[in-house]
């Protein structure tokens, strides 16, 4: 009689293997026994955690379902209420019932935090199996059929999941301080630190033959070692869905700020943030009813005759951004490199920048020269300026794709940007739809692209997880050659395009008493 071999790993490129590998699957639950909906043993072999195959992408279809009902940023906002002292894991799974509108989410609550241990394989006995029936009692449908169950199992199991790893994160992430980033939390001191997986065939991983059977166990904590990546929300093909949802719940419980501009991020689907180069161009596409705009650095030199690109505009970017804040409208600036490589600098420019008006700023990690700022030093600057601008979105852009050098640590670079405070990363270039799917995957803040009218359009830009879209210098070169596309028509006396703004709208567009919309340095205000 053959014995299965426990297998473990503990580098970081053997576990994405493994976790890529669809002969490796979670360890199968037991059959159970007696009526469906009575038992732990019943909720286990009906979740979607611990199916594979075709069990595994109809359950998940159905908790991605679910979770689309419920945006992170209004997630956050509900975890954010005053109240709900107590157990955290109690706290933690009342607020995301309550947010999903399930009936009487404290005694939900109650009922779950029950059962989370032996959901997860600890024995949780007689309690943990009538805490299983009493909740699908309350969450079925009135006839419950087996779709209706299945249905209510996925939920009982997002709960479950959020009572433990979502409130181990919070606690975690709380312990570390408020000025501790999540991402770096999440890297240091991961909610899951063990992942399991048993070999439904024979395969190979690593240079190891893995036989039928064999268990194969993944070392989440000393993969760190090696690579920035974190690897607490599981790697392609099974990547939390609710990674997001878990995020903003765990800062929403911790009263960690989300800005108005923050929350266009974190709408379940991307952002489209146009930019401008001057107030009247800005003004127009908040009048056309633009969420939000950035500014370009190309407008911004060009407009003074100088290169983009050479640190050459950091006053003509100020004074931008001060016009920009006479308008009731948000903006995020494009700041280079942040016109200077010392960290302390740079954060004293984004505090002058947020002084004027600005939600937001784009600092890169791209030089003149083509080459790209060291890592460490890029981070320190985005470090630097979260402590001293907390309430100012920073939008870490590594220019690997731009460049192109280094593409293959991209998310490396990014990975640090985000443990280093970024509260979202910007990859322009990079347009491929496996790699940008796979890099959302491998992220915790959003991901900004730059729009290509060759690649994918908003929609699948948005399926693909990218959670905001700029335009960069596009409209601005537009706009420059529809001026002489103008100009040269009427001198070779041909047809004149029509669609000019009139005259008086172009003057309305002005601010009028100056006194802006955003109510000076409140930080909830941006």
């Amino acid at each position: 009689m053959s014995h299965a071999t426990t297998h473990e790993f503990s580098q970081y490129a053997e576990i994405r293997t493994a976790l890529a590998d669809p002969a490796l699957v979670p360890p199968v639950p037991g059959p159970f026994a007696g009526p469906p909906g009575a038992s732990v043993a019943w909720l286990r072999a009906t979740v979607a955690r611990f199916a594979s195959g075709e069990p595994h992408l109809r359950r998940r279809a159905w908790v991605e379902a679910e979770l689309a009902r419920l945006t992170p940023a209004d997630l956050h906002r509900a975890a954010s209420a005053p109240g709900g002292e107590g157990d955290p894991r109690k706290r933690v799974v009342s607020r995301l019932a309550a947010a999903l509108d399930l009936p009487q989410p404290e005694r939900v609550a109650r009922e779950v935090a029950v059962l989370a241990d032996a959901y997860f394989g600890e024995d949780g006995g007689t309690d943990a199996d009538r805490a299983v029936a009493r909740l699908v009692d309350l969450l079925s449908p009135d006839p419950a059929d087996d779709t209706g169950l299945e249905a209510v199992a996925q939920r009982i199991g997002l709960l479950a999941q959020a009572c433990a790893a979502t409130a181990a994160l919070t606690g975690a992430v709380g312990a570390a301080g408020p000025a501790v980033p999540t991402a770096r939390v999440l890297r240091d001191d991961p909610p899951v630190r063990v992942m399991r997986r048993v070999a439904a065939r024979a395969t190979r991983v690593a240079g190891r033959e893995i036989a039928e059977g064999d268990e194969v166990v993944l070392d989440l904590v000393a993969a760190r070692q090696g690579h920035p990546v974190t690897l607490a929300f599981g790697a392609p093909p099974r990547v939390c869905p609710g990674k997001a949802h878990a995020l903003a719940l765990t800062e929403g419980l911790l009263g960690r700020p989300m800005t108005p501009f923050a929350r266009l991020h974190h709408q379940g689907k991307a952002l489209l943030l146009p930019n401008a180069w001057d107030y009247a161009s800005a003004a127009a596409l908040a009048a056309e009813g633009f969420a939000a705009v950035g500014t370009t650095s190309l407008g911004v030199a060009a407009g003074l005759g100088l290169p983009d690109g050479a640190a050459a505009t950091k006053e003509a970017t100020v004074d931008l951004a001060r016009r920009l804040g006479r308008g009731p409208f948000l903006f995020s600036v494009d700041a280079e490199g942040g016109f200077g490589d010392d960290p302390a600098e740079v954060a004293v420019f984004a505090r002058r920048l947020y002084e004027a008006g600005a939600a937001g700023i784009n600092l890169e990690d791209g030089r003149a020269d083509g080459t790209l700022t060291p890592v460490e030093l890029h981070a320190a600057k985005v470090a630097a300026v979260k402590e001293a601008v907390p309430g100012l979105f920073v939008n870490a852009r590594t220019d690997t794709y731009w460049l192109g050098c280094e593409q293959e640590r991209t998310a490396a670079r990014l990975a640090v940007y985000e443990q280093a405070g970024a509260d979202g990363v910007f990859v322009p270039g990079l347009s491929d739809r496996a790699e940008i799917a796979a890099l959302a995957d491998a992220l915790v803040t959003p991901l900004n692209v730059l729009y290509s009218p060759a690649g994918p359009g908003i929609a699948e830009l948005s399926a693909l997880g990218v959670r905001r879209v700029s335009l960069g210098s596009l409209l601005y070169r537009e706009a420059l050659a529809g001026a002489v596309s103008t100009a040269a028509a009427i001198r070779d006396g041909g047809p004149v395009r029509s669609g000019a703004l009139p005259y008086a709208d172009v003057q309305a567009l002005a601010p009028g008493d100056g006194s802006g919309g955003r109510g000076g340095d409140d930080v909830d205000d941006r």
